[in-house]
């Protein structure tokens, strides 16, 4: 599982998500990249920065989602910054709702997770102003809203940390928790835990 893109329909595809695009159904416009190998070459991405990467691979960061109560969407101490709970969403509204296992399907889950990265990278950027201030990714959590006998959580996750070695690099892969739960705030079906350690 630690392969980019092991679906090969998502080897093919970067999703690129922007306030615009977010009307589209599941909140995502796929747009062709063709083979990642094309635009990230073993050289330029081993030195390439957070920051190119992302202009390499064509991704557009959506606008940072806003709080959904009282609550700060990322929080600095020292050179670590925790980052509030991640959902798919496009402003204030889920683009993904249900649970894996009955109303929603893996992939579907895979994009879900891959959107909320999509919004952590968003928040990240935000307060950092430049994603190249991110030495490392300590934390990944990732809730999945299952129902019945559902045992596919990993290959779910794997839509946020595909993203995030796209993004900073294999060297920089977190630790990661992967939770199966009952349910998610505003029914979505993922929801992303994210530490990352900054430079000053």
């Amino acid at each position: 599982m630690g392969e980019a893109f092991a679906n090969p329909a998502m080897r093919k595809l970067a999703w690129g998500i922007s306030s615009d695009s977010m009307g589209a159904e599941h909140g995502a416009r796929s747009i062709n990249m063709g083979s990642k190998n094309k635009l990230l070459g073993v050289d330029s991405a081993r030195h390439a920065t957070a920051e190119q990467r992302l202009r390499q691979l064509g991704i557009q960061l959506p606008t940072p989602p806003e709080p959904f109560g009282i609550y700060a969407e990322a929080v600095q101490t020292g050179n670590l910054l925790f980052l509030t709970g991640m959902l798919p969403t496009a402003g204030r509204e889920p683009k993904f709702i249900g649970r894996i296992g009955a109303e929603l399907d893996v992939e579907a889950g895979r994009q879900a997770a891959y959107l909320a990265a999509l919004n952590a990278l968003a928040v990240a950027r935000q307060h950092l102003a430049s994603l190249d201030r991110i030495t490392r990714i300590v934390r990944l959590g990732v809730l999945v809203a299952t129902s019945g006998d559902v045992r596919e959580q990993p290959k779910i996750a794997d839509g946020a940390s595909e993203l995030l070695q796209d993004v900073f690099g294999k060297d920089k892969n977190p630790s990661r928790l992967v939770y199966g739960v009952a349910s998610l705030p505003l029914g979505v079906p993922v929801e992303l835990e994210l530490i990352f350690e900054v430079s000053a």
